[in-house]
């Protein structure tokens, strides 16, 4: 593996921002020979020219510009670093890096996201959607701060991450206007022999889903299995089937793909959950979200 040389790289930084050698050379207390012999060291193990000399002046080649951009990220990161270590203002905003199992519904991600937009102080989320045990593995290397899934992580699994149960609700079926009007009458039963669009076997919806059928005895025709939960969504509003959603969201799903509530199947829980590595939660964007969850959305 090759390593990047970080004094050289600092010194050539220095050199780009200052202008000249000269100055970085006042500024990093060094002689400007030293200097000089470091960067042409790091253009050696680089390959590649950073500078060329016009005149007097030190000109960024191509490659100069490229890697001063990255320098500059890099010191930047550094010393925010620092600062947040100790307890200093950034003058950045905060990043909140946020994993959404592709098995949560939009529609619930927006509504558990939107707390953490609305604290006081500046914040940049990056979204990334995935499958739950890969989140978990970005989350346990600490490249996420937060999992939003439908599921907590089971205490089988070795690892150090803690479920936060965000709340729960009942689930409602939902169907285009000619199929709701069909099925809602005799609701539940008349769901036995209905066509459903289904989320697949790996989401805890689909297992309670399953479980109930079987309770009720009831036996859909399945049309389809879906991992995204939106595309599940448009194949209903096609009125290609009645498929389920958590009943938090009822009027946000009727409106936004214009169907219609057959029926609620309270018995049936959603639960949702935020995954963290840390016990207590310290990040305010995380700490929003989970209070807010609690005590507004699933009240």
């Amino acid at each position: 593996m090759e390593w990047l040389n970080y004094h050289h790289l600092l010194y050539f930084w220095t050199v780009a921002k200052e202008g000249s050698i000269a100055r970085a050379s006042e500024k990093l207390r060094l002689t400007q020979a030293t200097i000089s012999a470091q960067i042409s060291a790091f253009e050696r193990a680089l390959g590649e020219k950073l500078f060329n000399r016009v005149g007097r002046r030190l000109v960024l080649t191509e490659t100069g510009r490229m890697a001063f951009r990255y320098a500059d990220e890099i010191f930047t990161l550094g010393r925010e670093f620092m600062d947040t270590l100790k307890g200093r203002p950034t003058g950045q905003p905060l990043r909140f890096r946020v994993g959404i199992a592709d098995v949560l519904p939009k529609l619930i991600a927006q509504r558990l996201l939107e707390p953490a937009f609305q604290i006081s102080q500046p914040l940049r989320v990056v979204c990334h959607e995935g499958k739950t045990d890969s989140l978990l593995a970005q989350l346990i290397l600490h490249e996420l701060d937060l999992v939003l899934t439908d599921s907590g992580v089971d205490s089988g699994i070795k690892v150090k991450a803690f479920n936060h149960l965000l709340g729960e609700c009942g689930l409602s079926i939902f169907a285009a206007a000619k199929l709701a009007a069909k099925y809602r009458h005799h609701f539940p039963s008349s769901l036995d022999g209905a066509p459903f669009l289904l989320p697949t076997d790996n989401t805890a919806m689909r297992r309670s889903l399953n479980q109930w059928f079987d309770h009720e005895k009831i036996q859909p025709v399945i049309i389809g299995e879906f991992e995204d939960s939106a595309l599940l969504k448009v194949f209903g509003q096609l009125g290609k089937g009645l498929f389920a959603a958590p009943s938090v969201i009822d009027s946000e799903v009727e409106e936004q793909y214009g169907v219609q509530l057959v029926g609620r199947l309270a018995h049936i829980r959603e639960r949702f959950y935020a995954i963290s590595v840390e016990r207590k939660l310290k990040h305010p964007a995380v700490i929003a979200i989970c209070e807010s969850a609690k005590n507004q959305l699933f009240v």
